[in-house]
């Protein structure tokens, strides 16, 4: 991409969603969404290729639909209570389509399939873009408009959520799309507690952030996009290959790593408010992701790559790629767990 034009669109995109955050009027909100919409195609088409393309396009069709019914949202809410006030939602019908456009925008079951498709027509660094910062805009209205959400309705699609982000990636060796499915299931847990709790899912965001850029990092230094060229890894770069199947499985929620604090969280606290089926489908659903984490730690590092000579080691070459966020996000995405007392007194 042109180096000129780049700084502008990812202005754009960022702008987008600041106004989304911060804005208490409907149309600036829509607008702020347009924004972040229009600037981020271009970041998903980087790469000159049909496949990026596609997925582009299937993106903006997607997010076009759920414009158009956050603005049919507003506007019945308009209709109703007279004021474009974002925390003024009135009408439970206008609440229960601004519930479903945001949730597509998340890429919440049953609103999941643009979610591993466009992830994988895309390359690693606009994946992780999508995954990480598109999350923050649709979540912040979630979190302005949560007195007013039907219950019954985001719990419903909190624990399809889950069930379908560890079902869909128990079959999959491509990487990206495995990192999809880990989004839908975060955001099923995200949403689960929202009603209850909403800053607790600002704690899961920060920490569902923290990981997944982690991620994505050491894939982009490795140039890893599936499960065999990750296996290869283990010849070339052996610590790096540590690190990213130690962060897979903080993603999975093995416990003595961060990823199991939310998921603990959580499941805490909706047992308090009397919520007991709930978080245990959960639980034990959470399992299906653990076990294709464990599959590709298996894959890459409890098994060595076959090979016909007696030298397994790769010949190594020196990187040119630059890495100076790694070893932060490694340990935030892996050792705070024993910060849990203080986040469980703040929040």
């Amino acid at each position: 991409m042109n180096p000129i034009t780049f700084p502008m669109i990812m202005s754009t995109i960022i702008l987008g969603t600041m106004i989304v955050i911060t804005s208490s009027h409907w149309l600036t909100v829509w607008i702020g969404f347009e924004m972040n919409m229009l600037a981020i195609i271009p970041v998903l088409m980087k790469t000159h290729h049909p496949r990026s393309t596609e997925a582009a396009t299937k993106y903006f069709l997607t997010q076009a639909t759920a414009s158009m019914l956050l603005l049919l949202a507003v506007i019945i809410n308009l209709l109703y209570s007279g004021q474009w006030t974002v925390t003024n939602i009135i009408n439970p019908t206008a609440s229960t389509i601004l519930t479903l456009a945001m949730t597509m925008k998340l890429g919440l079951s049953p609103f999941h399939f643009w979610v591993p498709e466009v992830t994988q027509g895309i390359p690693l660094s606009s994946g992780l873009i999508l995954l990480t910062w598109q999350k923050l805009a649709p979540l912040s209205i979630l979190y302005s408009i949560f007195p007013s959400i039907n219950l019954n309705l985001l719990l419903t699609m909190s624990l399809l959520s889950v069930m379908v982000g560890g079902w869909g990636g128990l079959n999959q060796t491509q990487l990206r799309k495995i990192m999809a499915y880990s989004s839908i299931a975060h955001m099923g847990w995200m949403t689960s507690i929202l009603i209850y709790n909403p800053t607790m899912t600002l704690l899961n965001l920060t920490i569902y952030i923290m990981m997944t850029l982690t991620m994505f990092m050491l894939l982009i230094t490795t140039t890893t996009t599936t499960t065999l060229s990750m296996a290869h890894t283990w010849n070339k770069m052996p610590l790096i290959t540590v690190i990213m199947l130690t962060t897979l499985l903080s993603l999975g929620g093995l416990p003595p790593l961060t990823g199991f604090l939310p998921k603990w969280m959580i499941i805490q606290e909706l047992t308090k408010n009397n919520n007991i089926i709930l978080p245990t489908i959960m639980a034990i659903t959470a399992l299906l992701n653990l076990y294709f984490y464990m599959r590709l730690t298996y894959a890459t590092s409890l098994t060595m790559f076959p090979t016909t000579n007696n030298i397994k080691t790769k010949w190594h070459f020196n990187t040119t790629k630059q890495t100076p966020l790694i070893s932060p996000l490694t340990v935030i995405s892996t050792m705070t767990l024993p910060l849990a007392p203080m986040l469980m007194i703040l929040y």
